[in-house]
């Protein structure tokens, strides 16, 4: 399950129906929440932080029926240590700080131990406005 943030859906409804400029990001990058920590709908959630942990760039197919879907998304091998059991994930407008856009949980929970490596294949982080 996946939601935009109150941040875009403002930002999409001010520019649809009141003609306000929205200027969108050139890039989006995924981020990830450990369990306990998740984003909500107004933002926030604790992002991992360490031993290697950076927010990864996504690219998006084409929306259709009022969803979007990714192309594959890698993020780098956790290093020095583990990232611990990955929850939810966020999409924001900055590779760090930004906007939140959207969020959701993961079907299954994911332990990322020391060396491991986290990847979505496509089409498994989706965005829905319906």
């Amino acid at each position: 399950m996946s939601a935009a943030t109150d941040f875009l859906e403002n930002e999409v409804l001010d520019h649809v129906f009141r003609n306000a400029s929205y200027t969108p990001p050139t890039n989006v990058y995924v981020g990830l929440h450990l369990t306990g920590n998740d984003p909500t709908e107004a933002g926030g959630g604790i992002e991992i932080s360490g031993n290697g942990y950076a927010r990864t760039q996504v690219t998006f197919d084409a929306a259709s029926g009022g969803t979007i879907s990714n192309q594959l998304v890698t993020f780098p091998a956790a290093s020095g240590g583990n990232w611990g059991t990955v929850h939810s994930f966020s999409i924001w407008d900055a590779s760090a700080n930004g906007n939140m856009l959207a969020y959701g949980q993961l079907t299954a929970d994911k332990v990322i131990n020391d060396g491991d490596q986290l990847k979505f294949s496509a089409g498994n982080l989706t965005i829905s406005l319906a």
